[in-house]
C-alpha cells in the first residue's frame, strides 16, 4: 500500500461521522438517506463524507434503478490493520524486554544487594 493511500485512509477515518458511517455499512449496504438518518446534517453534507470515504477506497456506490447503495470495502482497512500490526509487534517486544529488565531488578533487590 502506498503512503498516499495510507494517508487517505487515515484522513477518512479521522472523522467520527465517517467512522459511524463505516460502522453502519459493516452491517450491510445502505442508501445515502439511510446513512444520513442518525446525523443532524443535510444530505449534501452526508454526501461529502461519502465522497471522502469513496476517494479513500473505503466504500463503493452502486446504482440500482433510483437506489444508489453504498457498500463497505474492506481492503483499505486490512491495509491499516497490517500497518498497525508492525507497530504492535514492536511495542510487544519492547514491553517484553522491559518486563525482563524489571524482573532482574526485583531479583537483585530481593537479594539485599544495593546498586
Amino acid at each position: 500500500m502506498s503512503t498516499d493511500r495510507l494517508s487517505a485512509t487515515f484522513a477518512a477515518l479521522a472523522d467520527p461521522t465517517r467512522r459511524a458511517i463505516l460502522a453502519r455499512l459493516s452491517l450491510g449496504e445502505a442508501s445515502v438517506s439511510e446513512l444520513a438518518e442518525p446525523f443532524d446534517m443535510s444530505l449534501p453534507a452526508v454526501s461529502k463524507h461519502l465522497k471522502v470515504l469513496e476517494n479513500a477506497g473505503l466504500i463503493t456506490r452502486g446504482r440500482e434503478a433510483q437506489w444508489r447503495p453504498c457498500k463497505l470495502e474492506a481492503a483499505p482497512l486490512r491495509d491499516i490493520a497490517g500497518w498497525v500490526e508492525t507497530y504492535r509487534r514492536f511495542w510487544e517486544a519492547s514491553f517484553d524486554r522491559l518486563d525482563e529488565y524489571l524482573k532482574e531488578v526485583q531479583k537483585g533487590e530481593g537479594n539485599g544487594s544495593s546498586s
